[in-house]
């Protein structure tokens, strides 16, 4: 967030825990993008704000029956009412804080693990979920406007536009099962704790093959997006690795049409989004061959 909407931002939070009867002294910044996540303290509270529009009530009711079937899931802080708190232009939701155990890096059949036991509480859940789709069309509405991305290069525009169109229609005709899933499993949004990896930030989820899920292995501290999904594919049950190649692709293609946006408050925005069309370029047309 800016730097004026990030003191509101606080300023909303703190006011919001005061009503709930929460101790807040201090606050430590864990996230700072288009979401503020704030570890509070002396409660140990983490609280997630947003400006309004963007916090899904839907997320807490899915973290909550995920949490009831034994899914890893982060789960929503305990006795705060389970909602999403609307206030000063900015939603703002609870949740548990878990203190993080090394190592750092989740190993290929840890995340395979963890990924397949969230699938399997999700397949229990009856859910409604936007198609994957709807997220392709989302980033394509980005790209094939000049208006919606003003800084792309035509070349890169027509580059994104072919990768997004063609790959998300080599999965649809893949007729691989389809299920709910995360929609954006990526390391940032899985934490390793005492009890093992639980995943977090459940407003992407939405419908189609797990691959899709899989395929999701980036670094977002250093931008690396061309580390392999192939371990985890390995140690995930029935994983189709040609199809996790396709999505892999995909996946690319989305979160580089994000960056090109510019409103998106990733940090680093915009050495992600020629480093990812850089990367992207390789992987599209090794794929085309």
């Amino acid at each position: 967030m800016h730097t004026t909407e990030f003191r509101l931002a606080v300023g909303t939070v703190r006011s919001i825990a005061s009503d709930l009867g929460l101790a807040v002294d201090d606050e430590v910044v864990l996230r700072d993008s288009d979401r503020l996540m704030l570890r509070l303290l002396p409660c140990d509270v983490v609280a997630r704000v947003a400006p309004s529009g963007r916090e899904p009530a839907f997320e807490i009711e899915l973290a909550q029956r995920l949490a009831e079937n034994g899914s890893p899931v982060g789960e929503v802080a305990p006795h705060v009412e389970p909602r999403v708190y609307r206030s000063d232009g900015f939603e703002t939701t609870f949740w548990t804080y878990y203190e993080p155990v090394p190592p750092h890096e989740v190993a290929p059949a840890e995340y395979a693990e963890a990924l397949y036991r969230y699938h399997a509480g999700l397949r229990q859940i009856d859910i409604s979920t936007p198609h994957f789709t709807d997220r392709v069309a989302g980033a394509l509405s980005i790209v094939r406007s000049p208006e919606g991305s003003p800084e792309l290069p035509d070349a890169d525009r027509d580059l994104l536009t072919s990768a997004l169109r063609t790959t998300s229609q080599a999965i649809e005709a893949s007729g691989a099962p389809v299920q709910p899933l995360h929609g954006e499993p990526h390391p940032g949004n899985v934490l390793r704790t005492k009890d093992g990896l639980r995943f977090i930030d459940l407003e992407t989820c939405c419908r189609g093959p797990v691959e899709y899920d899989i395929a999701h292995l980036v670094d977002l501290d250093t931008g690396d997006a061309s580390l392999p999904p192939d371990g985890v594919s390995e140690h995930y049950p029935g994983a189709d690795p040609e199809l996790v190649g396709l999505c892999r692709v995909l996946m690319l293609a989305m979160i580089t049409a994000w960056r090109w946006k510019p409103e998106d408050q990733l940090p680093d925005r915009m050495r992600l989004a020629r480093l990812w069309t850089a990367q992207l370029r390789g992987a599209f047309e090794h794929d085309a061959r």
